[in-house]
């Protein structure tokens, strides 16, 4: 049975996926954006590239590549992808995931090509919530490419993650959200943490969740 799941965001691409049962840290190394590492003691870690993976030893899982993983009632699913920054020599080096929780379906991009095959596509699947970084740079999807992925992925709900926030110190400057906003120009709704509640009904229209840095 599906219990309440809530997400958070701690700067650049990295999250908290939380549930009664386990938590899943995503991307958890945020000193590469001048924070403190986050503690994933006894919790399962997702890296969407090798980079941004803490690899604690006390985690409980931790998980950086693609495949078939089950972890504290989560289904995930790993795919690989080029990260923006590479050519196609270079090979697939990051991995997005697509977390299944009861009926709800959350996809996580990382710094991502913006264009994704129809096999890439098929293996993320129908998703509800897409998580998604925006702030270009020429490090990652500005927004622009990141508006051609929620286009290709059809999600209910996007929240954009890794864009300009004075509390954060990123390799590359970043752009702020509102140009990804703009850009979508989907209804926003601001908030601390995102609660998803069991039987969660989305509208048919799409829209932005802007989660404050916690």
């Amino acid at each position: 049975e599906f219990q309440k799941m809530d997400i958070e965001y701690k700067g650049g691409n990295s999250l908290i996926i939380s549930s009664k049962d386990g938590t899943i840290f995503v991307d958890a190394k945020t000193s590469v954006v001048g924070r403190k590492d986050l503690n994933t003691n006894n919790s399962t870690e997702l890296a969407t590239e090798e980079r941004l993976a803490l690899n604690n030893p006390e985690a409980k899982v931790s998980i950086e590549s693609p495949g078939e993983f089950e972890t504290d009632g989560f289904v995930i699913r790993g795919t690989a992808a080029k990260r923006h920054v590479d050519t196609d020599e270079d090979g697939l080096k990051s991995t997005i995931y697509s977390i299944k929780r009861g009926d709800i379906r959350l996809a996580i991009v990382g710094n991502i090509d913006a264009k994704l095959s129809d096999d890439q596509l098929e293996s993320i699947g129908v998703v509800d919530i897409l998580i998604l970084p925006v702030g270009g740079g020429g490090l990652t999807l500005d927004a622009m490419s990141a508006k051609a992925i929620v286009s290709s992925i059809d999600p209910k709900v996007v929240i954009p993650v890794h864009y300009a926030d004075p509390k954060l110190k990123y390799e590359v400057p970043q752009e702020g959200v509102e140009a990804f906003i703009k850009e979508l120009g989907a209804p926003v709704e601001e908030t601390n943490k995102y609660k998803v509640k069991p039987g969660a009904v989305f509208n048919e229209n799409l829209l932005v969740v802007k989660l404050n840095l916690s």
